[in-house]
Parts: C-alpha cells; structure tokens; sequence
C-alpha cells in the first residue's frame, strides 16, 4: 500500500511568531543604537584661524558660550549678561564640580577682553576645562 506524502502544505505556511520576534528585537535594538542629534543652532561667527587645530571627534555633554563681534555673550544661543554667566558657570561647578567642559566660541573681530572676562568667570567659577575654538588652515582659507 503506498504512502501519500503531501508535499508543501506545512512548508508553504510563513512562520509568523518568530518573524515578528525578530522585526521587534531589530526595532528595539536601533531605537537603543540611534543617538538623536540635539538641535543646535550656532551664531554667525567666524572663528579665527589656528594652526594646530583639531576637529572634535568626540562630543561630550558641555556648555557653549558664544560671544559675538560686538561683546555680547550667548549661552548656547540665548543671551546673556556677565553676571548671568557667572551664575550659569557657578551652577555648572556645583553640578558636576568643574567637570563639565565649556566651549567659548568668539568672533575674532570680537574685542580680547571679553574673552578674557569669560576665562576669568571660569576661574573663579573652578572650571578648570575650558577651551576657546578655532579653525584651521584646512577649514577654508585665512582671511
């Protein structure tokens, strides 16, 4: 007596527990993997040129602070006063006491003292990383 084997019923089925497994894990693993950018908008300032340096590689949790040509500070891109500033730097020590870097980005038009005004509320603040940006010869071309 022969055996009739029906051949394709059981394999023409899609396994669909296991697919929807595995589309789940995917999505889980790229929401974890993604890292949403901040939005971030800069001021119109032109950095002065430096040789030496360096493009930043890797971008830590830090506060930006911008001064324009004409002296007029930018925590991020809202305005502030000296005495403002001092404030945001002195909550930022105790914070992270003195951990967190401070980025001062000056329009080389910018007059020296103020960048010296911000140095020095970061002194006497106790944040120790800061550091004042430029751009290098590669970034375009010195005016």
């Amino acid at each position: 007596m022969a055996v009739k084997i029906k051949k394709g019923s059981e394999m023409m089925q899609i396994p669909v527990v296991p697919l929807v497994d595995t589309v789940f894990n995917l999505l889980i693993f790229f929401l974890v993997a993604t890292k949403v950018a901040e939005a971030e908008r800069e001021l119109p300032i032109r950095a002065p040129y430096a040789g030496e340096a360096q493009a930043i590689t890797v971008r830590p949790a830090e506060m930006i602070i911008n001064i324009d040509q004409k002296g007029h500070y930018f925590i991020g891109d809202l305005p502030a006063s000296l005495h403002e500033l001092n404030i945001a730097l002195h909550n930022a020590w105790l914070t992270s006491r003195g951990r967190l870097p401070v980025t001062l980005r000056a329009d080389e038009r910018c007059p020296w003292k103020f960048v010296v005004q911000v140095i020095d509320c970061c002194k006497k603040n106790k944040v120790r990383d800061y550091h004042v940006t430029t751009k290098n010869a590669t970034d375009g071309k010195p005016p």
